[in-house]
């Protein structure tokens, strides 16, 4: 296959060394902003690629380019996950919602997301991402409480911040303890979420509250590491 080889939406096909190089950067590039915050060095995160500095700016000219890739992947695979809980939503809503907040666990390497903490980005794709996810998972606990098995006073803001809060990393403990943790914190918020003898909850923030900085403000610190923010 040649560079020039086209997919089916136009753009340029990239030979499968550079698909290879632009896959690790992005997986680098994910756990140094997990572990350093944005402001991590590139030529680090060429280094854990394996890649030279030189092939990081040819698939990616600056950090704002990277960053927008990580919150673009990471909210394209939160979108297709909510869809498909969707799908699944009227034959078993409370299945279908656990399933969307456990499939997030499973893929929390590639969840280093502006839902809450994480890299940032004022890119529209990203906007327009979120938003969508927003939708669906109102519509996904609209069908659950259709049926009785969800609390009328949950919203998709407690949805976003269970699926957030369960992919944070846990750095000192082992990838499969930290698993199991965020596995049973899913399963306890699921068990809230249903209606038999759950007490009135607190307002909840809105989706712009925890959003806005998808559109930082100018001179604010972009390099602090997700725990600060």
């Amino acid at each position: 296959m040649t560079p020039s080889a086209s997919q089916e939406d136009g753009r340029p096909r990239l030979r499968a060394d550079a698909a290879r190089n632009r896959d690790q950067i992005l997986a680098a590039a994910r756990a140094a902003f997990r572990e350093l915050g944005t402001a991590a060095p590139l030529d680090e995160i060429a280094r854990r690629a394996g890649v030279n500095i030189a092939t990081l700016y040819r698939r990616f000219p600056d950090r704002d380019a990277l960053i927008r890739q990580v919150v673009v992947d990471g909210f394209t695979l939160v979108h297709r996950t909510v869809r498909r809980a969707l799908e699944a939503a009227p034959r078993d809503p409370l299945a279908a919602i656990r399933e969307f907040l456990l499939t997030l666990v499973d893929e929390r390497e590639m969840l280093v997301l502006p839902l809450i903490g994480g890299p940032v980005t004022d890119d529209p794709e990203a906007a327009a991402l979120q938003r969508e996810i927003v939708t669906a998972l109102e519509e996904l606990l609209a069908t659950a409480r259709a049926q009785g098995v969800v609390r009328p006073d949950a919203t998709a803001v407690d949805l976003i911040a269970t699926g957030a809060l369960s992919c944070r990393p846990l750095p000192y403990l082992p990838a499969d303890q930290a698993s199991a943790l965020a596995t049973r914190h899913v399963r306890i918020f699921l068990d809230g979420l249903r209606p038999d003898g759950a007490r009135p909850l607190p307002p909840p923030p809105t989706n712009e509250d925890l959003t806005v900085h998808l559109h930082p403000v100018k001179g604010t610190d972009r390099g602090r590491g997700p725990a600060a923010r």
